[in-house]
């Protein structure tokens, strides 16, 4: 019978519950073999599991956080706010749908298996985590999508016609390739060990490379939408009035935040060791999951 009483991960537990659970997972005399890679791997588990992670977590969820409310203020304080209905209001919805979805969202499933929570039992539930994320990002996407194309339409403006849009459609495809990809291949039981070995590399890189994308379209969208907003302006955007002020620092927290994500992502000492194929390969529907 489990205790009721709370039990705080600290370095020594997280390193118990993952040799408790390796235990369980490893095939007779797989530990023994480990040699100074289990010591390594240890090394890593307690350097994962100090406070440097937590706060550049604390860190990354006050950014993303202050990236969608300062799109969210931009556009009800200068831009007049929201609506749905084919106006310029609708559009207002696009870039803080963007925002969430391509850039805070996205970031924050990204980094799903550098918790080290994730790395103690079965890999299923984090994969099912680390895809539902995802998916809440793309359907946010394609509301913005919506809000943005549907204002065209209503103005008989021309669509996809910017370096701005372009990067977006593009960088919004390959999130729907990397998404379908991830789903059929890492949590559907049908695909082989050689071939997940073989399509993870692909899967992590273009997962860094789409966030980059993101945070270029996010940038060049907030360029673009203040060279039309303040052209017939009193003050243009050359003379930095404080619409241009504030929305200029947006695209900075948005570049912050991004940098921080990649910066997780790409430090070895945070990644989720792998202690054997077998543990990998916890498709969805597996047998005993």
């Amino acid at each position: 019978m489990c205790s009721t009483k709370p039990r705080i991960l600290t370095t020594s537990t997280f390193t118990e519950d993952l040799a408790d659970s390796r235990l369980t997972t490893e095939p007779p005399g797989a530990l023994q073999s480990e040699g100074t890679t289990g010591g390594q791997s240890m090394e890593c588990i307690i350097r994962m599991a100090s406070g440097w992670f937590y706060l550049s977590c604390l860190v990354l969820g006050s950014l993303g956080s202050m990236c969608i409310l300062f799109t969210v203020y931009w556009m009800q304080y200068w831009r007049g706010g929201f609506a749905w209905n084919g106006s310029i209001y609708m559009f207002n919805w696009h870039p803080v749908l963007m925002v969430a979805g391509m850039v805070v969202f996205y970031g924050g499933a990204s980094l799903v298996y550098r918790l080290p929570q994730s790395w103690v039992g079965p890999k299923l539930p984090w994969k099912l985590l680390h895809a539902a994320l995802h998916l809440m990002a793309f359907v946010l996407t394609v509301v913005g999508l919506v809000a943005v194309f549907t204002f065209h339409n209503h103005g008989r403006i021309a669509n996809l016609y910017s370096l701005h849009s372009w990067l977006g459609i593009t960088t919004v495809f390959l999130f729907a390739c990397q998404w379908f990809l991830g789903f059929a291949v890492f949590l559907l039981p049908w695909a082989s060990v050689w071939l997940r070995s073989l399509l993870k590399p692909i899967h992590v890189f273009f997962g860094a490379a789409i966030l980059s994308l993101s945070i270029a379209s996010v940038i060049s969208g907030i360029n673009e939408k203040l060279f039309f907003s303040l052209k017939n302006s009193t003050r243009p955007y050359s003379s930095l009035p404080s619409e241009a002020v504030f929305a200029n620092s947006t695209g900075m927290l948005v570049v912050a935040f991004g940098l921080l994500v990649l910066y997780i992502l790409l430090a070895s000492t945070w990644k989720r060791p792998e202690p054997g194929i077998l543990t990998d390969r916890q498709p969805l529907l597996h047998d005993g999951e």
